[in-house]
């Protein structure tokens, strides 16, 4: 009778432990601030992110746009925005510099060089960072991802133009180092004279490489005057034919920028537009399509006469590198 009576008093103060618990519980629910809303995740749901540059017709940018301000599409589908942001952050930046033959031409190679510094003499040195690649028909690094220091320059070992141009390839392959060392905020530039000559990927081929990673890629073209499409139209009286260049097609559809400096103020001109474009970028994430492949993506604004200028598409599932697979 006694044990009885010892197993009734114990089964008594489970339940009335079990009774306080979730008294408490809801005490602390109704504790909560009014309008307050929990945390959710969305477990095995990879978002994919895009950047944006928004513009008015006079090349202005524009600021202070909020998340209900654009409209996104996915193949044709609109697609929600669960993530926005457009706060001023920190950049990774890394600079694809072009050491082929062809550079040594008409004093290239220092013009590029010097084109380097204006760049990083326009970002923030204590908080972007900077990494420089060079390439010819290999991709080599000459400084990991480090503070955007003002003597970067002089940091570097010297550097002689040789070989054939891969400079597609090396787009590509940039890309990928980009998206596992850099910040969120990333982006390519690179800078050459334009001319391809060995690569193995096509221009379409980097275009869709680049922009499946969301890494924006600018162009800062070092060309003589006489070569300069831009100076020749304008002589004429005409306007810049921009529709046949592969990297001006390249860049847009990455998000970024294609520029074709013939002269110091050029570069010093491009410099400072894509640092200020690297802080002044749109971020949007939403849920990626259920069909594999490519998805062409776009994003526009609901107010008119502004430009926006983002990523081309995605790949949903995983796509081939110079033979390596990658999501």
């Amino acid at each position: 009778m006694a044990r009885l009576l010892k197993c009734y008093i114990s089964v008594r103060l489970f339940s009335l432990a079990i009774i306080v618990l979730i008294c408490r519980g809801a005490s602390l629910a109704a504790q909560s601030p009014v309008g307050r809303e929990l945390p959710t995740y969305r477990g095995g749901v990879d978002l994919v992110a895009m950047t944006a540059v928004v513009r008015d017709r006079t090349g202005r940018p524009v600021q202070g746009l909020s998340r209900a301000d654009f409209e996104l599409f996915d193949a044709g589908e609109r697609r929600t925005i669960v993530d926005f942001s457009s706060e001023r952050a920190a950049a990774s930046v890394a600079i694809l510099l072009d050491v082929s033959g062809s550079m040594e031409v008409g004093s290239k190679l220092a013009r590029a060089t010097e084109a380097m510094g204006q760049l990083v003499s326009w970002l923030d040195s204590a908080t972007d960072e900077v990494a420089v690649y060079t390439f010819d028909s290999s991709l080599r690094e000459q400084r990991p991802f480090a503070p955007a220091s003002p003597d970067l320059m002089r940091q570097l070992p010297p550097l002689d133009a040789f070989g054939s141009t891969s400079l597609y390839d090396a787009i590509a392959q940039i890309g990928q180092r980009v998206v596992a060392q850099g910040r969120s905020r990333r982006a390519v530039v690179v800078v050459t004279d334009g001319v391809d000559t060995s690569s193995r990927l096509s221009a379409s081929e980097a275009v869709r490489v680049a922009s499946a990673i969301d890494v924006p890629v600018y162009v800062i073209a070092v060309v003589t005057a006489l070569d300069d499409p831009d100076e020749t139209a304008r002589a004429s009286g005409g306007t810049p034919a921009i529709a046949e260049r592969p990297l001006e097609v390249l860049a847009h559809r990455t998000g970024g920028l294609l520029f074709i400096a013939s002269a110091p103020a050029h570069a010093s001109l491009a410099a400072r537009q894509i640092a200020a474009e690297l802080h002044h970028w749109y971020q949007i994430a939403f849920e990626p399509g259920s069909q594999a492949g490519w998805h062409a993506l776009t994003l526009r604004t609901r107010r008119k006469g502004l430009l926006v200028r983002a990523r081309s598409g995605y790949v949903a599932g995983s796509f081939q590198v110079d033979g390596r697979q990658s999501k």
